[in-house]
């Protein structure tokens, strides 16, 4: 349905087939605007993040190019999301304070990961930085909405959509995200268990941490925090195997 309105409106640039196409692709927007609230800030809500989302789609109507080999739907997906996270982007004013606090656990998580011991729980880090596991939990809330996270950037690689205007393969950058990735997905199999489901369910199966919640049978905050805890875990790591990641 989405192919055949983009074609019809391709050959009579009629704004109704448009705003058809348009509402056809608001589930994807409002989905993904869901699910990437996350690295929002206050000021912004998801109503700006789907207006974003519309803004990226309305590009996408207008600069999609057939010929490139990427389906109308695969490319608009691509600026959809592109559009979102330029927003969020925008906005990413982070205070020192919080930086510094991901900079100690991940540097406690280094520690560990360097002397070979085994992955330190959650007790343990609370106990080196000096506070109470729920003050622990308050800190990881906070570093969630941090930053774009770099498995984000990583799963959906701005590069890999072959609808794109300007892009160009270069084998030597599709290499490096390769390897990457490779890095990446064996540091994800050494997690925690729980840690792990949530890096799978959320970059892997797109869940919201909301819905997320729900299977793993614990709310929303808790798998805000299990999911801060595994991205500096994996910042860790990653530094570890020669992968510098900045936080």
């Amino acid at each position: 349905m989405i192919e055949q309105l983009w074609k019809e409106y391709a050959e009579k640039k009629d704004e109704q087939i448009r705003d058809q196409l348009i509402i056809a692709c608001l589930p994807y927007v409002k989905s993904t605007a869901q699910r990437l609230s996350i690295y929002a800030n206050s000021a912004q809500d998801t109503d700006d993040l789907i207006n974003a989302g519309i803004i990226g789609l309305m590009d996408a109507i207008e600069k999609y190019d057939p010929s490139k080999g990427a389906s109308f739907k695969s490319y608009a997906q691509h600026r959809i999301r592109g559009s979102i996270m330029d927003e969020i982007r925008s906005m990413d004013w982070v205070p020192y304070s919080t930086r510094e606090k991901a900079r100690k656990i991940e540097k406690i998580y280094a520690e560990f990961e360097h002397n070979g011991n085994k992955e330190p729980i959650e007790e343990e880090i609370a106990s080196v930085l000096g506070m109470t596991l729920d003050q622990y939990y308050e800190i990881l809330l906070e570093i969630n909405r941090m930053s774009i996270s770099l498995l984000d950037d990583i799963f959906h690689n701005d590069d890999e959509i072959a609808g794109d205007d300007d892009n160009s393969t270069d084998p030597e950058k599709e290499l490096l995200m390769t390897e990457t990735e490779a890095l990446v997905g064996e540091a994800i199999e050494k997690l925690p268990e729980k840690e792990r489901l949530v890096i799978t369910l959320y970059y892997y199966e797109e869940m919201t941490m909301k819905d997320i919640g729900k299977v793993i049978n614990v709310t929303e905050s808790r798998v805000c925090q299990l999911h801060s805890s595994a991205i500096l875990r994996l910042h860790a790591k990653l530094k570890h195997a020669g992968m510098g990641i900045r936080v």
